[in-house]
């Protein structure tokens, strides 16, 4: 295994992919297909497999979307990666043709299509007008569409594959705050579920659920709180749309006590539906959620820092919550 970034690992899934399938296509805008990492060799989705498999289009996202769709109803794999300035554009055309083509031909049309949104609404220093997407309750509320929010990029890589590999339309949430993330990813493909949480530690006090680039703030605050004697659970989402609430419920009747973090808003987030499936499966736990306040992002990242959920606000709730 090498060390990898989280975009190499994410673009050494595609390639692998279109190497073995000649009609695979990817659509992109603006941000080439280009990832390099120390010792390994430059990938350039354009340059190995041409114009024609790898397009290069105007900033229009919702053709974008809508390409990958009819690749998809005529029998090839498609992919397209919707940059920040745009990731809530394509938002009806996946809803009312991607989330429904199925159950409208029973089951006839498959859509092999992937769609990488990048989520910028959780870093720092975009502005307002840039740092307001905070796309993934938006699209986990569609309907036969699959949405993943994977936060290594061991989970990236892994995550792309059976979504590239998946017959029905996947919606992959990049959260550009994890640019910088580097771990261990191995060389060949393997497959992660697209429907499967990860318990990243274990504990019998609390549970902590995050997603996202959520997930290193949870992981900091854990330490602590473990470092302190607390037996913290950690749970990494992963996927919200099958949630995995089986994984939800077994650790949540252990610890009787679960924290939901949510980067994103506070009404109608990610962190309320996972209070809520587990409300209703267990009796006598407590529950308490931490979020983004509802506010239009500031442009200063100081202050951007401070509203968003991080360390300092997650090690405080659990304390609180434990008593």
């Amino acid at each position: 295994m090498t060390e990898k970034s989280w975009m190499y690992s994410v673009l050494e899934a595609v390639a692998n992919e279109m190497r073995a399938d000649p009609n695979m296509i990817w659509i992109y805008e603006l941000t080439p297909p280009v990832a390099s990492n120390p010792g390994m060799p430059v990938i350039n989705l354009e340059e190995e497999f041409g114009r024609k498999r790898v397009v290069n289009t105007g900033i229009d996202e919702n053709w974008m979307v809508s390409a990958v769709i009819g690749a998809g109803l005529a029998g090839s794999r498609a992919a397209t990666y919707v940059p920040y300035q745009g990731a809530c554009m394509p938002f009806q055309v996946i809803q009312n043709h991607a989330g429904k083509l199925r159950q409208m031909t029973g089951g006839k049309a498959t859509l092999p299509v992937v769609f990488v949104m990048e989520m910028t609404g959780q870093t720092p220093g975009f502005a307002g007008q840039h740092s307001d997407y905070e796309i993934d309750s938006l699209y986990a509320h569609i309907s036969g569409v699959r949405t993943i929010i994977p936060s290594t990029p061991y989970d990236a890589k892994g995550m792309m594959v059976s979504a590239l590999r998946s017959p029905d339309p996947v919606v992959y949430l990049y959260p550009a705050g994890l640019r910088t993330l580097t771990e261990e990813v191995p060389d060949d493909q393997y497959e992660v579920p697209l429907d499967k949480a990860a318990v990243r530690s274990e504990g019998s006090d609390l549970t902590i659920v995050g997603s996202g680039a959520g997930m290193p703030e949870v992981l900091a605050a854990a330490k602590r709180l473990q470092d302190d004697g607390m037996g913290v659970e950690v749970i990494d989402l992963r996927v919200l749309k099958e949630m995995d609430t089986e994984t939800l419920v077994n650790s949540v009747a252990k610890t009787k006590r679960l924290l939901a973090v949510d980067q994103s808003y506070y009404t109608l987030g990610p962190a309320a539906e996972v209070i809520a499936r587990v409300a209703e499966n267990v009796e006598g736990a407590r529950f308490k959620r931490i979020a983004f306040p509802d506010a239009a992002p500031p442009a200063s990242p100081e202050m951007f820092l401070w509203m968003r959920p991080n360390a300092d606000h997650i090690t405080a709730a659990a304390k609180a919550i434990v008593g």
